[in-house]
């Protein structure tokens, strides 16, 4: 993405990898008592990410200029990321024009060319404005459920003549405008619940609004919460409502987040709602605990890059850490994990079918298990073949009449070489007897100092 700024940064020209046909030109005013910069945010599985700022000029104009990578919700503000408060939601296809006024509280359309999908937005902005206030900027406005919630029911009521004649003609925005508005008005009612009042309710004492919010309407499929700007925040919202309609009590850890996901009826949301925990662990081990449950709801790339992202500062692969708890099959099928092999002294051959240097140390490795023998060492033949080449590996362990414990990884981006930034093979790892690393690059069994490496480990 480049970003360019033109005219002492009042337009903001940005040029997207995916262009539509037409750019975005957006010219604005900022009406603010205090300047800052203006933002530009996309949104991305259910978050605001900012692509560009621009600064106002000396008359307060600020504008941009840019390719939309996709048709929807872009967000405009002097708020920070994942955050409504100062922060507007704008459709943009390709080649609209947006004039605007940003106020201290609030926006106003301006001229006469902004297209009619954020004209309808406006027009929902503007009914919905005092929940806004209320639920989103509590700091400045004070209130209590005894004045918001028959505003909020009031409110809610009109919601559903909104949009009578009020058509478009952008089939996908007159479908997508009635999630945006179930999701403001949930946004605004969780908020108002889950922030400093003076006064809060009891569950008893909610209102009408509160029963008809159930987390498995937004979450049967990802798209409504993917496609709003605060959708996990508002989701999470939700839950933490329905928790307390249910009577169901906050918990920490693994059970808390066993707790949420009973909420959620799709599985790419589970996984979501796993990396969102583990996001803010500070050790490998709370890591590792959660993912050997939620792991297998981490479904797409971009959950897996995140989920390596989260792990890797994590990783420390100094003597004594515990060991990664893998669980894969050997060659009859069956599952072995680490934790299998406590009290044994654990030698782990990362190798594969293909791999010359790996199949040279073979000869080395059966006369170094001879050598072991009757003695508590586990030697394990961890294969990274693709899955396309299992049948390979099963008629190589015939024919070689390979020894030790063959289990099977399933292609070179298994989580064991994941973990262990295992780039190339053969690569060889010693645990001790308590399943803790004695070393994640030992010396080959070609070398005479793994036998003594072993040794050394099992008289400790």
């Amino acid at each position: 993405m480049k970003i360019k700024a033109l005219l002492s940064t009042v337009l903001c020209i940005i040029t997207l990898t995916a262009m539509a046909q037409a750019p975005v030109e957006v010219k604005g005013l900022l009406k603010k008592k205090r300047s800052s910069a203006v933002k530009l945010f996309k949104v991305k599985y259910g978050k605001s990410i900012e692509i560009a700022n621009a600064s106002p000029s000396a008359n307060n104009q600020f504008g941009f200029l840019f390719y939309p990578e996709y048709e929807g919700l872009y967000v405009i503000g002097t708020g920070n990321e994942n955050s409504p408060n100062d922060n507007y939601k704008f459709y943009f296809k390709g080649g609209e024009q947006l004039s605007i006024s940003l106020l201290d509280s609030s926006y106003v359309l301006t001229g006469k060319l902004n297209s009619k999908e954020n004209v309808v937005l406006t027009q929902w902005h503007d009914l919905t404005f005092p929940l806004e206030q209320k639920a989103i900027n509590f700091m400045k406005v004070q209130s209590t459920f005894v004045d918001y919630f028959p505003q909020q029911e009031e409110i809610v009521a009109k919601s559903k003549t909104f949009l009578n004649g009020k058509s478009t003609g952008n089939a996908k925005f007159d479908r997508q405008i009635k999630d945006i508005m179930a999701l403001d008005l949930a946004s605004y009612a969780t908020n108002f619940l889950n922030t400093p009042r003076s006064a809060h309710p009891s569950v008893e004492e909610y209102s009408n609004f509160y029963s008809s919010l159930k987390a498995v309407d937004f979450a049967k499929t990802t798209d409504k919460v993917y496609n709003y700007p605060w959708g996990y925040r508002t989701l999470s919202g939700i839950i933490s409502v329905n928790m307390r309609q249910d009577g169901k009590a906050y918990k920490r850890g693994v059970e808390g987040v066993d707790i949420f996901a009973s909420y959620l009826p799709n599985d790419t949301l589970k996984g979501d709602l796993a990396l969102e925990n583990a996001a803010g662990y500070k050790a490998i081990g709370d890591y590792q605990t959660l993912m050997a449950k939620y792991d297998k709801y981490v479904i797409t790339k971009a959950q897996k890059e995140r989920s390596s992202n989260i792990m890797n500062p994590l990783l420390t692969y100094k003597p004594g850490t515990d060991a990664y708890e893998f669980s894969y099959a050997d060659n009859n099928g069956k599952m072995h994990s680490m934790k299998d092999f406590k009290g044994k002294v654990v030698l782990v051959d990362t190798w594969a079918t293909w791999c010359g240097p790996c199949k040279a140390e073979i000869p080395f490795l059966k006369k170094l298990e001879e050598e072991m023998k009757g003695t508590d060492v586990q030697i394990i033949s961890l294969s990274t073949d693709a899955e396309k080449d299992k049948e390979k590996w099963l008629k190589m362990i015939k024919d070689e009449n390979l020894g030790g414990l063959q289990l099977f990884a399933g292609g070179p981006a298994n989580e064991f070489s994941k973990y262990y930034k295992i780039n190339t093979i053969p690569r060889f790892l010693v645990f001790d007897k308590q399943g803790k690393i004695v070393t994640v690059d030992s010396p080959r069994p070609s070398q005479p100092e793994l036998k003594a490496l072993l040794q050394k480990t099992l008289a400790n």
